[in-house]
């Protein structure tokens, strides 16, 4: 059996005569978490979000309801670090309304960010589209397909 090689040709950033890691170092991992806690807390702040009282609004409900939709996979909420969930406000359209339970049954999950990873990357088996936008033109099947193929 081959293993990969760990010498320094594998990874430019060790210097000459040094052994490569397979490991990323701490320094490298704390700047990891760092950028993906900003993008996060970018993508809560972002326009397209909304706080469960204005959900409540929009759904013509209350915001328990939209608190037992999130925890059922009804609906996407994300977490906030302080206390209650934004929620991305384009879900409550009638084309990916329908479609979110059975989204978040096909993969698997109740998690709002794994959700919202799966409907905002693009995705080769759906020719470059995201998922979200396959859904509002009309592509439920193919994407819930893929859902179901790539689920937990």
């Amino acid at each position: 059996m081959t293993y990969p090689s760990t010498t320094s040709a594998r990874r430019p950033d060790v210097a000459p005569g040094e052994q490569a890691t397979p490991y990323v170092s701490a320094s490298e991992t704390q700047a990891l978490l760092r950028s993906s806690l900003a993008a996060r807390n970018a993508r809560l702040e972002a326009n397209d979000m909304v706080n469960t009282e204005q959900a409540a609004k929009l759904a013509g409900t209350t915001r328990v309801t939209i608190n037992a939709w999130i925890a059922k996979g009804r609906a996407i909420g994300l977490p906030r670090m302080q206390r209650g969930f934004r929620l991305p406000v384009w879900q409550f359209e009638p084309t990916l309304w329908d479609a979110i339970p059975k989204l978040s049954k096909a993969l698997g999950t109740l998690d709002g960010w794994t959700l919202l990873a799966f409907l905002e990357t693009p995705h080769g088996g759906l020719g470059g589209l995201t998922p979200r936008q396959a859904l509002e033109q009309g592509q439920a099947d193919r994407v819930l397909a893929l859902a179901s193929a790539e689920g937990l």
